[in-house]
């Protein structure tokens, strides 16, 4: 399958009033293997442009070079997002609408997306599938922008203790297992999830994914590894940061994270 690509939205529909499900059909989705967590790169063209591509190339690093050089003004806006699910041809995608600030590109595009809108990917690439943990008990934890990748490692994941914070009760999704359902209801982002995770039972063998905001994600890895869990047992992603977009410079934090996920 070429890693890069054109998608298209057949469909649009909103799970919950925050979250925003976009459906793409595309060239060679009917072929793309699925498995947990799975995450692909989508392309936003400038308002009132077309989607421009550089030349395909299966070399990451050729591609993001031929990217980078096409002009400012003609080259899309790169998000990271999950796939939701997927049908034959199609996958699904959800957007979190995001209360209150400014939108970005991706969260503007997705309030007013209709069929026939056109977008680029780079990805899915097995290069970065990551493997689902495996414990006795594997804690997952996160924000409603860890909704998708939860849904899908609990296709595969069974004995799962599992915290969610949303924004509130309407945006609570259907899930298979037992799922801690934290409603913010005007608390600090985070807070209700930190608490929580700090009052489940765990043992030192168990193992977690976290993923949400990057400074929430941060904290709860500290807290388990204060308790006891080995840091390889911990597979850990921040999504977003607060006040921060993934256009900005990465902060010590984020190097620090970024050398940890490397093991150096």
């Amino acid at each position: 399958m070429n890693p890069a690509g054109l998608l298209e939205v057949t469909g649009v529909r909103r799970p919950t009033p925050r979250t925003v499900r976009v459906t793409f059909t595309g060239a060679g989705l009917d072929t793309l293997e699925a498995w947990p967590d799975q995450q692909l790169k989508l392309l936003f063209p400038p308002p009132g442009r077309p989607v421009r591509l550089p030349s395909d190339d299966d070399d990451v690093l050729r591609w993001y070079q031929a990217f980078l050089a096409i002009p400012e003004d003609e080259r899309p806006v790169m998000r990271s997002y999950t796939v939701r699910g997927r049908d034959g041809a199609t996958i699904d995608v959800d957007f979190v609408l995001h209360a209150g600030g400014t939108d970005g590109p991706a969260t503007a595009w997705a309030r007013t997306a209709s069929p026939g809108a056109v977008l680029g990917r780079y990805g899915p690439d097995a290069a970065y599938r990551r493997p689902v943990p495996e414990a006795d008990t594997v804690l997952l934890a996160g924000d409603e922008t860890a909704l998708p990748a939860i849904a899908t490692l609990l296709s595969e994941v069974d004995n799962a203790v599992v915290f969610v914070e949303v924004p509130d009760a309407a945006e609570e999704q259907p899930l298979p297992g037992e799922v801690h359902w934290l409603h913010r209801d005007g608390a600090p982002h985070g807070s209700r999830l930190l608490e929580a995770v700090r009052g489940a039972a765990l043992t030192p063998g168990s193992a977690a994914w976290l993923a949400g905001e990057a400074g929430t994600v941060r904290a709860l890895r500290r807290h388990l590894v204060d308790r006891g869990l080995a840091k390889e047992a911990i597979e850990f992603t921040g999504y977003w940061r607060r006040a921060l977009t993934q256009d900005d410079a990465p902060t010590p934090e984020d190097l620090a994270d970024a050398r940890e996920k490397a093991g150096a």
